[in-house]
């Protein structure tokens, strides 16, 4: 099960990063700073203090919830996770600017904990470590997702924004969520 936990909280947070706020973000900081290991590094450390809330989160309210409504609580989040992905996000060039006086790492590390704050990543994570009651499992594999979907835009940054349709990713993520909630629905 720990596996499995893992494997599924990658897939769910590295769908969900495609085209998110934090990816564009980590595109705009690899533009500006042009030091691609102190912010993967900031990426995740933030991530890892961010999710773990969120699992720590998640993993309390499964205390107070029936499985039966823990089931329904992840097929309504991965709907409502498609949903969300069929809406672009946009990151302002202040975001993007950032206090830079806290060099490349700690800028990093600043922007992504906040920008992950009520993020479709970290609604995920507390419904998925709700979901497990495992906040471990579910923060190594979503943080492992974000590394996923944000470390290429960093060494890859410009390059691909221009090449890849933003909408059709999110197209294909939604899709990808709305097919977890089917086999949510119909795996009982």
């Amino acid at each position: 099960m720990f596996f499995e936990t893992i494997g599924l909280s990658t897939l769910v947070v590295t769908a969900a990063e495609i085209g998110d706020k934090t990816q564009l973000l980590a595109l705009c900081l690899a533009a500006r700073f042009r030091r691609p290991a102190p912010i993967v590094l900031g990426i995740l450390a933030a991530t890892i203090a961010n999710h773990a809330l969120a699992g720590l989160l998640g993993v309390s309210v499964a205390a107070w919830l029936s499985p039966e409504v823990l089931r329904w609580v992840l097929i309504i989040s991965f709907i409502a996770m498609g949903l969300w992905m069929l809406v672009p996000d946009k990151i302002d060039d202040e975001e993007c600017a950032g206090p830079s006086r806290y060099g490349v790492f700690g800028t990093t590390c600043l922007l992504f904990f906040l920008a992950e704050m009520g993020d479709k990543t970290q609604v995920a994570t507390i419904a998925m470590a709700a979901h497990y009651q495992d906040a471990l499992s579910v923060v190594i594999g979503t943080t492992l997702g974000m590394l996923i979907a944000d470390v290429p835009a960093v060494f890859i940054g410009d390059k691909l924004s221009r090449r890849i349709s933003m909408k059709l990713m999110r197209i294909i993520a939604a899709v990808i969520f709305f097919g977890f909630a089917a086999v949510s629905w119909f795996a009982g």
